[in-house]
């Protein structure tokens, strides 16, 4: 016999001889693995599964995408908190004039108030160094009192003022205003005859301003009082003040 055929006649009476040791049943050797087949089609699809738990957040790390469009406007929200008062605007550019008003009345003169007064001095009390001329003579509106010798401003405006005190010594005069001097006029009289002190200003005074004449004791405050000779406080208005 070949030498080969006697190796291939071995071999396959060992592997039978095994085969029927195992099973007890003669069988062939198994065979080398097949070609893959087709792929098959696509099975049905399958049954939704359960929602799964919420993923943890995490940072972003990929490349944003480009911006989506605009969704559609929401509801008004409600109206927030009032903020502060912003900066006043600069003027605007001035409006054309208005219509003439219609013409006023006539003013009357007449009706227009007109303070004025005149006193002369008898023997009134003292009022400390406020020189008193009891003696009405004029007292338009009223607005000077002879029991204290002052003149009260009821209508703003420029006033003059003026009079002239009988001295038998030597004597020193102020006008007034509101108990401040205003101005001064002193007279010497070493003869002791009866001579005249006179002085004047013109006066700005507002409403409850007081006007009066007053004396000076250090320098000389020798008023006569008698019947030979009269010292004389007059006021008037000049005209109101202006609005």
């Amino acid at each position: 016999m070949h030498p080969g055929l006697w190796l291939v006649t071995s071999t396959l009476a060992a592997v039978l001889g095994t085969a029927l040791l195992d099973d007890g049943v003669c069988r062939a050797p198994d065979g080398k693995d097949g070609f893959p087949g087709v792929p098959g089609l696509d099975g049905r699809p399958g049954q939704k599964g359960d929602t799964g738990e919420p993923g943890k957040s995490t940072h972003r790390t990929g490349i944003k995408g480009p911006k989506g469009e605009a969704g559609e406007p929401g509801l008004p929200g409600i109206p927030g908190n009032r903020g502060y008062p912003g900066i006043p605007g600069l003027p605007g550019v001035p409006g054309p004039p208005g219509k003439k008003g219609a013409k006023g009345k006539a003013g009357n003169i007449l009706d227009q108030p007109r303070p004025a007064f005149s006193a002369s001095r008898r023997s009134p009390p003292s009022k400390g160094n406020t020189v008193v001329f009891d003696n009405i003579i004029t007292n338009q509106e009223s607005s000077y009192s002879p029991q204290t010798g002052e003149f009260t401003c009821r209508v703003p405006g420029l006033y003059y003022f003026a009079y002239q005190v009988i001295s038998s010594g030597d004597l020193c005069l102020s006008i007034t205003k509101n108990e401040e001097h205003v101005v001064s006029f002193c007279d010497n009289n070493s003869r002791n005859l009866l001579q005249v002190n006179s002085g004047s200003s013109v006066l700005s005074l507002a409403v409850g301003d007081r006007v009066s004449v007053s004396t000076n004791p250090a320098k000389g405050s020798a008023v006569y009082s008698g019947s030979e000779a009269d010292s004389v406080f007059s006021g008037f208005m000049l005209f109101p003040q202006m609005d």
